[in-house]
């Protein structure tokens, strides 16, 4: 039960539950994948005009590639949500009396949450064309693009999962999502990091959050802060390597975290 290919399997099962979920309440997952754009929509046409941009940019097309990322984030505090919910529910802990691989119900809701996650994006990326959004980029350009954005969102994951099973209250997501906030706009996803003093800047351009915007911008075809930074002019590597180190910690953090559940 301990293989990777037992993990999968049972992962998948757990995970088939979530998908159950969503055909028995549809109007959780319309939510889910219209707020986003109701939030673009808000930023485009209320905040659209007070917004610098790029000289020569097309507003939306400047901004289409922040919101993706940022949606990706936030998605961050729905993962805690689910993984506090089940342990304050006693769900985890059924699991945990089932013959299951440690790591399947931490898989289930990887799975669960990033096929969300697609759909999310999905919807948003059909905003974006609605609203005069345009790839500039080739086909490749375009889906690595999409796939760095959803590598972003499966490293969240991880992070979010390890909260969720630190925290064990459902109430301490509220302290995540405030959190959520400034972690997002600390980025270049809406402000140049130039603008910004100097060491704020500097950690602007290292959130990870950036690297991504930045990969998409790039990929898209879609105009971009620039910069002469190296971290800037090597936004698609650190796009890569960002979530792969996220993945790496947290999935280990996680996994042992999550088999120590209910020890004294």
């Amino acid at each position: 039960m301990n293989t990777p290919l037992y993990a999968l399997g049972d992962g998948w099962t757990i995970a088939r539950r979530d998908l159950l979920h969503w055909a028995a309440q549809p109007v959780t997952v319309v939510f889910t994948v219209v707020f986003p754009i109701l939030i673009t929509l808000v930023f485009g046409y209320l905040f659209g005009g007070a917004v610098a941009v790029p000289p020569g940019a097309h507003y939306f097309d400047f901004l289409m590639p922040g919101m993706y990322g940022m949606t990706m984030l936030f998605g961050l505090g729905a993962t805690m949500v689910a993984v506090t919910t089940d342990l304050s529910r006693g769900v985890t802990d059924r699991f945990r009396s089932m013959p299951i691989a440690p790591s399947a119900v931490l898989i289930g809701r990887s799975i669960a949450d990033l096929l969300n996650s697609v759909l999310v994006l999905g919807g948003l990326l059909l905003c974006g064309l609605a609203v005069g959004w345009r790839p500039q980029g080739d086909l490749a350009d375009t889906l690595g693009a999409v796939g760095l954005l959803l590598w972003l969102r499966f490293a969240l994951l991880w992070v979010g999962m390890f909260l969720g099973l630190a925290a064990k209250e459902p109430g301490a997501v509220v302290a995540v999502q405030m959190v959520e906030f400034p972690f997002g706009f600390l980025s270049n996803a809406f402000v140049a990091p130039g603008t910004m003093p100097g060491w704020l800047g500097a950690v602007s351009e290292w959130n990870p959050l950036s690297s991504t915007v930045g990969a998409a911008r790039e990929l898209f075809g879609n105009p971009g802060w620039g910069g002469d930074s190296w971290i800037a002019q090597h936004s698609v590597l650190m796009a890569v390597l960002w979530p792969l180190a996220l993945t790496v910690i947290f999935f280990t953090l996680s996994v042992r975290l999550y088999g120590r559940l209910g020890r004294v």
